[in-house]
């Protein structure tokens, strides 16, 4: 009978652990079906430029307008990590085959409290992953850059631009687009009126700056 009794606990621990792990949603899973849907139904072109990253990406809305005869697809996921980038890498960027992928990411994972270190070996796997499916496709890593409402975060943020300047430096087919410096006023901080009232996202002064910044890339 205590055989039987345990038996059926454990049965019973089996069911809710597995209940429990498939019920938890993954990450940004609904917002990249979202996605992907409507890139699917306006139609892309194969070897385009993908944008990737967080919400500084997401909002980069004229991108396409400033540079017409590229064809991109801009697969931004606001709130996104390093981690969440690996995670959907395939639906967001693999698929389309891309010439070169720019990708935003380590502003949210600063944020988080993540190392900067840590962020890297997310990058690192992300920079593997794509050119191992993708071995002819450059990547473009853009800096984190400097908002007023994370300012306090100023040394942690350097280092990791830092950490991507040497990485793209010391790994083929890997750029780095600086976007940092050219952020901050004579006073070496922010500049406060290219962000909304937020103070973390970028207004059309803000993007006017990245797509001077960006220019070198579009080649």
């Amino acid at each position: 009978m205590k055989d039987t009794s345990r038996f059926i606990f454990f049965l019973t621990l089996i069911f809710s652990s597995s209940t429990l792990l498939f019920s938890q949603e993954i990450p940004f899973q609904k917002e990249v079906k979202s996605l992907t849907e409507r890139i699917d139904q306006k139609g892309w072109k194969p070897n385009s430029f993908v944008f990737t990253g967080s919400s500084s990406v997401r909002l980069w809305r004229n991108l396409q307008e400033e540079f017409p005869t590229i064809p991109i697809i801009n697969t931004g996921f606001g709130g996104s990590q390093a981690s969440d980038l690996l995670i959907h890498l395939d639906e967001l960027v693999i698929r389309y085959g891309p010439e070169k992928v720019f990708i935003y990411e380590g502003d949210n994972d600063i944020s988080a409290g993540k190392e900067a270190t840590q962020i890297m070996t997310d990058i690192d796997l992300l920079v593997n992953r794509i050119l191992q499916k993708l071995p002819e496709t450059t990547i473009v890593l853009i800096s984190a850059k400097p908002s007023p409402s994370r300012w306090q975060l100023k040394t942690s943020y350097t280092v990791l631009n830092d950490l991507m300047r040497q990485y793209a430096t010391t790994h083929n087919q890997v750029d780095f687009m600086n976007v940092w410096d050219v952020m901050l006023d004579k006073t070496g901080k922010p500049i406060s009126e290219i962000f909304i009232a937020d103070s973390l996202h970028m207004n059309e002064k803000g993007y006017a700056i990245w797509n001077k910044s960006v220019i070198p890339f579009m080649k």
